[in-house]
């Protein structure tokens, strides 16, 4: 019997509305390949995002042309040579890494991680709004060490104070989601700087961001939609501080390894990312995230239901996966 891959478009509604600076929506919408090879099932799920140029079905459609190569038994380094980086090639990467491992009995990590896995911290998600909003859902979630804040546009500063105030003893890291401009750049940064904030995440549009190899840091910052894979590091080295990997952008925990190892010989700090997804999606960068600058990994947790069996959460504590989820 050849392998034989499936692909099926799931729906999970998220608690309440995510909002960035793109917009809003209230449902994850995924697509979960599997790959069934002799009695032995391997799952991957993967988030096609429209900033990337992606739909559902575009999506749907590039991992089903990848049937016959994975009947014929494609590996996953053929598999980074027939799909470009993205959603398509994330999702059929990690049912390939979760069939070798239900078919070897051999878990992932071992040939992921250098030591058994542990537990996470992972960000917590506000979602954009007014600063009193935000304030709102800062209060709500001030017990938990790290919060992620999207931002990205007008009145950016006040939202920024008024989640900061609202919980001191959380670390905060800003997502501006490419928000801010070259005329308002120094000044929200120095804000930020001066609100004690950790991280900064995309500020300026991909492509767009050269000035940041010319402004002083007062807060590092991380490249998120400018870097998809480990060859695009080396020409925004003068611009960023850390680098956002996530599975769906590189095309796999394949080539998120890669950008990890690159990552880190230049001298990047390491933050791992998530689109909102659910557990089968976050199990793999689970495993990714060992050792990661800062963690974010929390789809689930805005999410109003998720797969069954699901990681396990402890207030902002992930689990590493078990196998019958996924590796």
């Amino acid at each position: 019997m050849t392998r034989i891959l499936t692909v099926e478009a799931e729906r999970f509604p998220i608690a309440g509305t995510f909002t960035i600076s793109r917009g809003s929506k209230t449902e994850a919408e995924v697509l979960t390949c599997t790959i069934r090879d002799n009695g032995f099932v391997g799952r991957g799920e993967c988030v096609p995002y429209r900033r990337y140029g992606e739909t559902m079905e575009a999506v749907r459609a590039a991992i089903e042309t990848m049937g016959p190569a994975i009947a014929a038994g494609v590996s996953r380094d053929e598999l980074r040579e027939a799909l470009p980086p993205g959603a398509a090639r994330n999702a059929i990467d990690c049912a390939l890494w979760d069939l070798e491992a239900k078919r070897s009995g051999r878990p992932a990590w071992q040939a992921v991680c250098a030591a058994a896995p542990g537990r996470l911290v992972t960000a917590y998600t506000l979602s954009l709004g007014e600063p009193e909003a935000m304030a709102a859902q800062a209060r709500a979630n001030a017990s938990r060490p790290l919060l992620k804040v999207k931002i990205g546009g007008e009145g950016d500063i006040a939202r920024i104070r008024a989640v900061a105030q609202a919980a001191p003893e959380s670390r905060i890291v800003l997502d501006a989601n490419e928000g801010w401009t070259a005329d308002n750049i120094a000044e929200n940064l120095a804000a930020a700087a001066a609100l004690g904030v950790a991280l900064i995440e995309q500020p300026l549009p991909a492509g767009r961001d050269a000035m940041l190899g010319s402004i002083p840091h007062p807060v590092p910052i991380c490249a998120d939609e400018s870097v998809h894979t480990a060859k695009g590091l080396s020409s925004v080295r003068d611009r960023y501080d850390a680098v956002n990997i996530k599975l769906d952008k590189a095309g796999g925990l394949t080539e998120a390894l890669a950008l990890r190892d690159e990552a880190r010989r230049l001298g990047f700090s390491i933050m791992v990312g998530c689109m909102v997804g659910t557990s089968l999606a976050m199990a793999p960068a689970v495993l990714l995230a060992q050792g990661a600058d800062f963690v974010d990994l929390d789809g689930p947790l805005l999410l109003a239901r998720d797969r069954v069996p699901g990681l396990s959460y402890e207030g902002s504590w992930v689990s590493p996966p078990d196998a019958a989820l996924w590796g």
